[in-house]
C-alpha cells in the first residue's frame, strides 16, 4: 500500500508529473537493458566460436610439439624454450558500450623472430612455436571477449534492478497516489456542487 499524501490538486501535479517522469525512465532502462543482452549475446556467441579455434590451434599445435619431442628429445626441446622472449607487448585501452567501459586489447602481431640456432632444431619445432604464438593471440582475443560479457552481465543486472524497482514500486506508488487524489477531489468537488444547489433551493 503507497503512502498516501494530502489530496491537493498541486499534489495531484506532482504525482501525476512523478508517474510520467517514472514511465519514461522505465521505457528507457528497458531499452536499455536490451540493447545490452543484445550486445552480450553477440560476445557470447563470438566467446564460443574463439574458444573452438582455440582448441584446434591448440591440438595441432601440441601434436606437432610431441614430433619435436620425438626428434630432438624432451630435455633439449625444454631447454629451447628458455631461451624464447616471452612476449607481453599489449595495451589495454577503454571503449563505451551503453555507458559500459569494455576492455579492449592491442596488440602488434610481429613476425616471429629466430631464438634459437637451426643447427640443433628442426621443422618440427618452428611449426609448434608458430601455432603456440598463433592460440596466444587467440587467447588475447578471448579474454577481451570474455572480460566484456561479464561487465555486460554486471550492468545488465543493475539495470534489471532498476527497471524492477520502478516497474514494482515507483510506478503502481505514484499511480495509487493519483487516483487517491482524483477520488478525493472529485468527491470533495460533489459535495460543493450538492451544497451549492441546497443554498439556491433555500434562497
Amino acid at each position: 500500500m503507497a503512502v498516501m499524501v494530502a489530496p491537493t490538486k498541486s499534489n495531484l501535479i506532482k504525482a501525476k508529473s512523478s508517474l510520467e517522469l517514472s514511465k519514461k525512465g522505465y521505457e528507457l532502462l528497458d531499452k536499455k537493458r536490451n540493447i545490452l543482452i543484445k550486445e552480450m549475446m553477440v560476445f557470447v556467441d563470438k566467446a564460443r566460436s574463439m574458444q573452438n579455434e582455440i582448441y584446434d590451434v591448440m591440438v595441432e599445435a601440441y601434436a606437432v610439439l610431441q614430433k619435436a619431442n620425438m626428434t630432438l628429445g624432451v630435455k633439449n626441446v625444454e631447454d629451447i624454450s628458455y631461451g624464447i622472449p616471452t612476449d607481453e607487448h599489449y595495451d589495454i585501452l577503454l571503449k563505451s558500450v551503453m555507458g559500459v567501459d569494455i576492455p579492449t586489447l592491442k596488440y602488434k602481431e610481429d613476425d616471429i623472430l629466430p631464438a634459437y640456432g637451426f643447427y640443433s632444431t628442426n621443422a618440427s619445432l618452428d611449426e609448434a612455436r608458430q601455432m603456440f604464438c598463433k592460440a596466444k593471440l587467440k587467447m588475447y582475443e578471448l579474454a577481451e571477449i570474455e572480460n566484456s560479457v561479464f561487465k555486460l552481465a554486471k550492468e545488465i543486472q543493475k539495470t534489471q534492478k532498476r527497471t524492477n524497482a520502478l516497474q514494482h514500486v515507483q510506478i503502481p506508488k505514484y499511480r495509487e497516489q493519483v487516483k487517491y487524489i482524483q477520488e478525493v477531489l472529485e468527491e470533495k468537488e460533489r459535495e460543493d456542487f450538492f451544497r451549492l444547489k441546497r443554498l439556491k433551493g433555500k434562497k
